[in-house]
């Protein structure tokens, strides 16, 4: 199904690099109320740190966040704040190495890593058979959650979900970011990623993994890499089993995954992107009957600020993710 979307950007903020870049720039969200962080300890012996918001036996959401991102992100604090607001608990899922402190195995997290996704969700079923629960995920964290939402079919027991600006095709979003002005967003998110690779080696090296340090050893000279496809080819792929960068977009690409979710879902996406090109979006046909479209002509990545009045802005996600969830909510609660 495909609806028609209410956003409107802010006059002031009218192309998408605007859109894209100003949270980054001048969005710098509090703690929300009742918030405090849980380490989980994984099936292979890392861990994964969570910050929750709200206490009680409130519905739960769980968030994902994006590449180079972390629960400290602008658009999860600030949805953790709407969400608590509406009487919903949060859990935002910091995926490895991106809590503050590496993690302490050479593995990191990538666009088609479900298994710690569902770490979290099978720790809070445990604890919480009963409770409500839904997930939303942004870009990379995004494209985990469809992944995710599609393997599991009807094994997940959640109430809705929601997507927000995906990369549903790898290659065709590495190839759009080596090009025009996309081209400075790769440049620092490569660098992000690198920084991120040298501070978990001087970590495995100060704790003694040896074994794991010499991984990130093998990957060789990283300041030479300038594309995703390099970056994904001889880091990402080879450190986490894939045969080469095009297996590790064939198999993580979430687009595939769409026919297969049984949770409501709302994929949420901007014509205007400049992560990706109109190629990436789904056609109707692709689509479980559980999965609605909502595109917009205007947002760009992870943006989606409207408002009328200049550096007063509203952020349009954090009244449509929880209008969708209670909207689902209400029907999962008189079932």
């Amino acid at each position: 199904m495909a609806n028609t979307s209410t956003f409107k950007p802010a006059w002031w903020l009218s192309n998408c690099h605007l859109q894209t870049t100003y949270p980054a720039l001048f969005r710098n969200d509090p703690n929300p109320p009742d918030y405090y962080r849980e380490r989980l300890t994984t099936p292979d012996d890392d861990f994964i740190d969570i910050d929750f918001c709200g206490i009680g036996s409130q519905p739960m959401v769980i968030l994902l966040h994006g590449l180079t991102g972390s629960s400290q992100s602008g658009y999860i604090k600030g949805l953790q704040h709407a969400l608590h607001k509406q009487g919903l608990r949060s859990a935002a899922l910091n995926f490895r190495g991106c809590s503050g402190q590496s993690n302490n195995r050479a593995r990191c997290y990538h666009s088609g890593e479900t298994q710690d996704i569902h770490t979290l969700y099978q720790t809070l079923r445990q604890r919480e058979p009963n409770t409500p629960m839904a997930a939303a995920g942004f870009s990379l964290g995004g494209n985990v959650l469809l992944k995710w939402l599609g393997e599991q079919g009807q094994n997940v027991n959640l109430f809705a979900a929601v997507a927000v600006s995906v990369p549903l095709l790898l290659g065709i979003c590495a190839t759009k970011l080596d090009n025009g002005f996309a081209t400075r967003y790769r440049s620092h998110l490569l660098q992000e990623l690198k920084d991120y690779l040298y501070n978990k080696l001087a970590h495995l090296e100060t704790i003694g993994n040896t074994e794991d340090a010499k991984k990130i050893k093998g990957l060789g000279d990283l300041s030479t890499i300038n594309s995703f496809w390099e970056y994904d080819d001889r880091v990402v792929a080879k450190l986490h089993g894939f045969t080469d960068v095009h297996d590790y977009y064939n198999r993580s690409s979430s687009r595939q995954y769409l026919k297969s979710i049984t949770v409501s879902t709302v994929l949420i996406q901007s014509v205007d992107d400049p992560f990706m090109t109109s190629e990436v979006l789904p056609n109707l046909d692709e689509i479980s009957p559980s999965v609605q479209l909502e595109f917009t002509q205007h947002g760009g990545h992870v943006g989606f600020i409207t408002g009328h009045v200049p550096f007063k802005p509203q952020y349009w996600l954090e009244q449509r993710i929880p209008k969708f969830l209670l909207d689902k909510l209400s029907e999962y609660t008189h079932i």
